[in-house]
């Protein structure tokens, strides 16, 4: 019993550590961000390409099949009560406020959280990182700032594409296959879906843009500089991600509601 008692206590101290650290490393992150906004921003501009644009055949295809899954599953549901009109504004409602924001941020994780993990600890385990501070560069504001605010500013914009795309597998399947009238499908949406909808989508691809890189390039840059110490980082970036991701879906989708 003790011995368990000890484990569970070092497990939180451990955890109390980690966070506090993060939370450090994450001040320090963003006291480097405008400075680096406007002197470096063609190396932000390469990040946003590696990270959002080479993650873009994921959301596509994702975001088309989750959408056409919707138009099924929404058109069965509302059938039952003689709304099938309203489709356009349950999809919309439902991808804007939730499913958008949460499923980009969980497939950015998966995709892009790794690839940042990886690359940054994999110049942890060449000591490219060590190099670079025996030449009095810091490691944080010539890497790890500019791939924080690539994932930082990708994700919304992530979101956005996936929305729309994931509304327009939604419309297939409601106007081609259900027979839906296509008017009907998007004009319902303009008294239903308001500002208010869409700022809380934005807030939330926001706030996991920035949980997720930061959870990411933390990982990368305290990896072990080993290929198994990297390999654990990129496991912890995926499933802490994905862990964070839900409970602050839920944080924010409380304080809003």
């Amino acid at each position: 019993m003790n011995r368990l008692i000890q484990d569970l206590w070092y497990a939180f101290r451990n955890f109390l550590e980690t966070f506090g650290a993060m939370q450090l490393f994450l001040l320090r992150i963003l006291a480097y961000s405008p400075k680096t906004l406007l002197t470096r921003f063609r190396l932000i501009a390469h990040e946003i390409y590696a990270i959002g644009a080479m993650s873009l055949v994921i959301i596509l295809i994702c975001g088309l099949f989750v959408g056409m899954v919707l138009g099924l599953q929404g058109y069965d549901t509302l059938a039952q009560f003689g709304a099938e009109e309203g489709l356009g504004t349950a999809v919309a409602l439902s991808l804007l406020k939730e499913l958008g924001p949460v499923l980009t941020a969980l497939l950015f994780a998966g995709r892009a959280g790794t690839a940042l993990a990886a690359e940054i600890g994999l110049m942890r385990a060449t000591d490219q990182l060590s190099a670079m501070e025996l030449m009095a560069v810091d490691p944080i504001r010539r890497v790890v700032v500019p791939h924080f605010l690539g994932g930082v500013i990708s994700l919304p914009l992530l979101t956005a594409i996936f929305n729309m795309v994931a509304l327009f597998g939604a419309y297939i399947i409601g106007v081609s296959l259900m027979g839906v009238d296509s008017g009907a499908f998007w004009s319902q949406m303009r008294p239903y879906v308001e500002v208010a909808d869409v700022m809380e989508g934005v807030v939330k691809s926001i706030v996991f843009g920035v949980a997720v890189s930061v959870l990411a390039v933390f990982e990368g840059y305290n990896a072990y500089p080993t290929a198994e110490g990297v390999s654990r980082a990129t496991t912890r970036t995926v499933v802490i991600s994905a862990i964070v991701v839900l409970i602050l879906d839920f944080m924010i989708t409380a304080i809003l509601i």
